[in-house]
């Protein structure tokens, strides 16, 4: 993330975060360190994965205290081994303790969600299909956990609903159609901005390709069904699967041949990576 993101969206969030930890004081810190001391301690893999979020590590500890140094020795994206030293934080050994846990909250989670990604981006690096995410993020979260999709070797779908047109059920449902739906949006949103439809059976593949629809959503639909749809779509739409779409799963679907594959899982079921803040100790 660049400096200007930082400062205009990043640093708001990792101030909450920090407030959410400290109301008042680090009572803990404030008992056995009533002294400004200069100290150092090692960030620690420990746990393979793929690394994403050392900016906003280093970033929760500057807002606290901006003499604070972070020396990394790896980059995001990058693979990471068990018991690799990733970075060694020197500063007031104060600033280290209280940052800790907000620091290491935003970087196991972020590589967590590079390294789900990963292993599931890694199964479609042959084909032509892309990996998306959704916006089943968690809330305030959302411009962490889409960057460390990307880091992981996937895509972002829309950001939020400013982002893009996707007419879901409920949408075709207050419509009354999908064509009806679809020439709506088409009246009120730029002409620059594509226009996807989520369609949950062959009947609304063949209506959303007459209305138009520049992407078309092959939801929680059989193996079977999509070929159809593919068929039936004969490439005047591009066309992407979703529904419950996990590492353990995707390969079924990498012979369809869809443009793309989302999956809310990178986001809400990615397991975090174990990584630690150890041997702190005081510097002269």
């Amino acid at each position: 993330m660049n400096k200007i993101t930082m400062q205009i969206t990043v640093d708001n969030l990792i101030n909450q975060a920090l407030a959410e930890d400290i109301t008042s004081e680090d009572i803990t810190t404030n008992a056995v360190m009533p002294e400004a001391k200069t100290g150092e301690v090692q960030l620690l893999a420990k746990e393979d994965g793929i690394i994403a979020g050392l900016d906003i590590f280093e970033r929760v500890f500057f807002l606290l205290d901006s003499s604070t140094e972070v020396t990394f020795y790896c980059k995001d994206g990058e693979q990471v081994t068990n018991g690799q030293c990733l970075a060694t934080v020197r500063g007031d050994i104060r600033t280290l303790l209280s940052g800790e846990r907000t620091a290491l909250n935003f970087l196991q989670r972020m590589s967590g969600i590079a390294t789900y990604t990963h292993s599931i981006a890694s199964l479609l690096k042959e084909s032509k299909t892309k990996l998306l995410d959704t916006r089943k993020t968690t809330p305030n979260n959302r411009i962490f956990e889409k960057y460390a999709v990307k880091t992981g070797g996937g895509y972002n779908h829309r950001y939020n609903l400013s982002d893009g047109v996707l007419l879901k059920d409920n949408h075709i449902g207050a419509a009354g159609s999908i064509t009806r739906a679809v020439e709506m949006a088409k009246n009120y949103a730029p002409f620059v901005r594509k226009i996807e439809v989520e369609v949950e059976n062959l009947d609304m593949v063949r209506e959303a390709v007459e209305a138009g629809a520049d992407i078309i959503m092959l939801d929680n639909m059989s193996a079977d069904d999509m070929k159809e749809a593919i068929r039936i779509i004969d490439g005047r739409a591009e066309t992407e699967c979703s529904g419950n779409v996990t590492k353990e799963n995707v390969a079924k679907l990498i012979d369809l041949g869809v443009d793309y594959i989302s999956s809310g899982a990178l986001t809400h079921s990615a397991p975090i990576l174990d990584i630690s803040l150890k041997n702190l100790h005081p510097v002269e």
